[in-house]
């Protein structure tokens, strides 16, 4: 274990819990508009359409609801939804849009630990002023040294932030939950990875990282404070 290094955290399911309330909307939604023999069939709608509107649009409470409303006009061969469907959606978007932050077991307990030891940064993606919302309401952000959202991560991405903030990828660890998001492209990028899987992690973001050797894979949170 050695000390002073950077360590960056992804948000949404690594630090807080996030995908599991998407799932609980997406759940109302295909009991209102799917009888159980579609069911399958309708997620599957679902999930190809918020694939389209996430790379179109971005991320975020506000695309999910248009994705909502683009399923059900799917469903209903293009008809536009009634007002009444638009308050149903609404509805059922209420316990995301006015949630507070749940943050993952071991957490805060964690990062105050790590923040003696290392450098820590934040970075996740979606919309502006909803992550900074939560990163807020997480009562977390004071342990960071940067918080940086961004619309996307790709290899990029950490090339970009790797050069601006002049981090040594020998000594800097991206900390997620997403193969495709955290791990994969902060590879390409010449970081090091730690994978803490989550058992929501949004569909969206899996991915085969295959025999990744130079990945550290860990099963909890607290268990950071094991190796730095």
């Amino acid at each position: 274990m050695h000390t002073d290094q950077t360590l960056i955290f992804d948000a949404d399911d690594t630090l807080w819990e996030n995908n599991v309330l998407f799932e609980r909307v997406i759940d109302g939604f295909l009991d209102w508009v799917s009888t159980p023999a579609e069911r399958d069939r309708t997620r599957t709608l679902l999930d190809g359409i918020e694939a389209a509107n996430s790379a179109a649009l971005g991320y975020g409470a506000a695309v999910f609801r248009q994705s909502l409303a683009d399923c059900l006009r799917r469903l209903n061969d293009d008809r536009t939804p009634t007002p009444a469907e638009e308050a149903r959606i609404e509805e059922l978007l209420a316990p995301l849009t006015g949630r507070g932050i749940e943050l993952i077991p071991g957490v805060a307990d964690t990062l105050a630990t790590l923040a003696g030891r290392h450098h820590l940064l934040l970075l996740t993606k979606g919309d502006l002023d909803e992550q900074q919302r939560k990163v807020t309401a997480s009562t977390i952000d004071h342990h960071f040294q940067g918080v940086h959202i961004v619309a996307e991560k790709s290899a990029e991405t950490y090339r970009r932030l790797t050069a601006d903030l002049r981090l040594d990828p020998d000594r800097t660890w991206m900390i997620g939950n997403s193969p495709k998001s955290d791990i994969a492209p902060a590879r390409q990028a010449g970081l090091r990875t730690v994978f803490i899987p989550h058992e929501h992690t949004w569909v969206l973001e899996h991915a085969d990282l295959g025999p990744d050797e130079a990945t550290l894979r860990l099963a909890t949170f607290p268990e950071l404070l094991r190796h730095f």
